[in-house]
């Protein structure tokens, strides 16, 4: 056991005081034998629940899962505290003067006027401030642990700011169409997935140039795959009630025709 004062409201110097003596001698076990590794599949997981209750309205969830994302920032710092390397407390203090330099038009003689101008500054300031001396070196820092889907698109949004772009997403639909003759032509082959110009390479092209349309059209691809994702569940749930009998059962012909009125029926 450890000396603790329980109360009805607990502060943000509580809050860590708590985290420091899960950490500490007389602790708890499991809290103690954590590393940054082993709970970093955990902020990921509390960061979707976060994005759930946003989506969903929920005041209390998010209340919550802001809490969980909380508890996972200093959790991190707590081991970095132990290990001298940096304190809550430096986590903090660099957020805040990132947000001091890279808001000069409020914080000082910068002027910007519109949320596009805003923007602007901020990715020359966030260059600056990162050493990133060209374009290439902006790419290249968006994370890789990224949804790929998303990192895409991050992606092809530096490098069209830098000139670098299609004339139209309409342009960008035939490099797509192109990309799917390869794949086509991969598939009819019957490469390996792994090889130069095989399936994987040749999926992968489509996907990105997928997202290029949906980047220059102004669509998130990763939601844009969501409500795909969700429009194939309710369909699939139609088909599946609808079947008179189990759907390994079917022909093709039939499957085609379930799909169809599934699809009909779907006011999206």
């Amino acid at each position: 056991m450890v000396e603790f004062q329980h109360k009805d409201f607990y502060t943000y110097e509580d809050f860590l005081e708590i985290m420091r003596l899960l950490r500490s001698p007389g602790g708890c076990p499991w809290d103690r034998e954590q590393t940054h590794s082993s709970i970093r599949r955990n902020f990921l997981e509390e960061t979707y629940e976060v994005l759930d209750a946003i989506d969903r309205d929920d005041p209390d969830g998010m209340c919550e899962e802001l809490g969980d994302v909380l508890m996972q920032v200093a959790f991190h710092a707590q081991i970095e505290t132990e290990r001298g390397r940096f304190t809550m407390a430096d986590v903090i203090n660099g957020v805040a003067q990132k947000l001091v330099y890279r808001h000069p038009h409020v914080f000082g003689d910068v002027q910007a006027d519109t949320s596009q101008q805003v923007l602007a500054n901020w990715e020359v300031l966030k260059r600056r401030e990162k050493g990133q001396r060209s374009t290439a070196d902006a790419v290249e820092a968006v994370p890789h642990t990224l949804p790929a889907l998303w990192r895409a698109e991050k992606v092809q949004s530096k490098t069209a700011k830098a000139g670098f772009d299609w004339e139209s997403a309409l342009q960008a639909l035939d490099k797509l169409e192109e990309e799917v003759r390869e794949l086509r032509a991969a598939l009819e082959a019957g490469q390996a997935a792994d090889v130069p110009h095989g399936i994987r390479e040749e999926v992968g092209d489509a996907l990105f140039m997928a997202a290029k349309i949906a980047q220059m059209s102004g669509v998130d691809p990763e939601d844009a795959l969501h409500r795909a994702c969700d429009k194939f569940d309710r369909r699939f749930r139609a088909v599946e009630e609808t079947a008179d009998k189990p759907l390994a059962d079917c022909s093709q012909a039939e499957l085609l025709a379930l799909w169809n009125d599934a699809k009909s029926h779907d006011p999206s």
